[in-house]
């Protein structure tokens, strides 16, 4: 069974800045550069089937590139913190697109995503990190200036069920489109 998830791809030099902000922090197991990306749709264990329903059913979308913006860190989890991610600016488009996938998915007879999207990139993953040593690594790195690319595709990709995630592998691309005639276009 394949484990998938829809997402966008964070381009190398937004990735060098990102892969700087590494160490620093007991306790964190940080993400491989290679793999930062940006969640729009958790997918899950799924059957080969459902599988390629979802990777046809992914070509309906219709939307145009837009900007995507990363500035400074957080951290997820709260007094038990559990991830340090870089903050991603949640733009209109960007949200509209990650709501038309978690109805496509729908369509296709998933459940509904149970969490809140909030747009991130995961850097490291957390565990036994005190809120206090967390503090501290965010006061010295947690701020960097805001790194922006265009979005010009959503990918489909696959990861093998591993601690941390990843490797993650692109299993299907899909542009976004620029649209000669405004009319075609939805509005972004």
């Amino acid at each position: 069974m394949p484990r998938l998830f829809t997402g966008l791809e964070i381009p190398a030099d937004i990735t060098r800045t990102l892969s700087t902000l590494r160490g620093g922090l007991p306790g964190a197991r940080w993400v491989e550069p290679e793999n930062y990306h940006l969640t729009l749709r958790f997918i899950g264990d799924i059957d080969g089937a459902t599988a390629n329903e979802v990777a046809s059913t992914l070509f309906r979308v219709n939307r145009r590139p837009f900007e995507v913006q990363l500035q400074g860190l957080s951290s997820f989890g709260g007094r038990k913190p559990r991830a340090v991610v870089a903050s991603v600016v949640p733009s209109r488009p960007l949200i509209e697109l990650q709501a038309e996938l978690e109805r496509l998915m729908q369509r296709v007879g998933l459940d509904p995503e149970g969490r809140k999207f909030t747009p991130h990139v995961t850097l490291a993953w957390l565990r036994d990190v005190s809120c206090q040593d967390v503090a501290q690594y965010l006061s010295i790195r947690g701020y960097f200036p805001t790194r922006a690319f265009t979005a010009e595709r959503f990918v489909l990709f696959s990861s093998r069920a591993s601690t941390g995630g990843g490797p993650y592998v692109v299993e299907a691309p899909y542009e976004l489109k620029s649209y000669a005639d405004p009319r075609l276009a939805r509005t972004a």
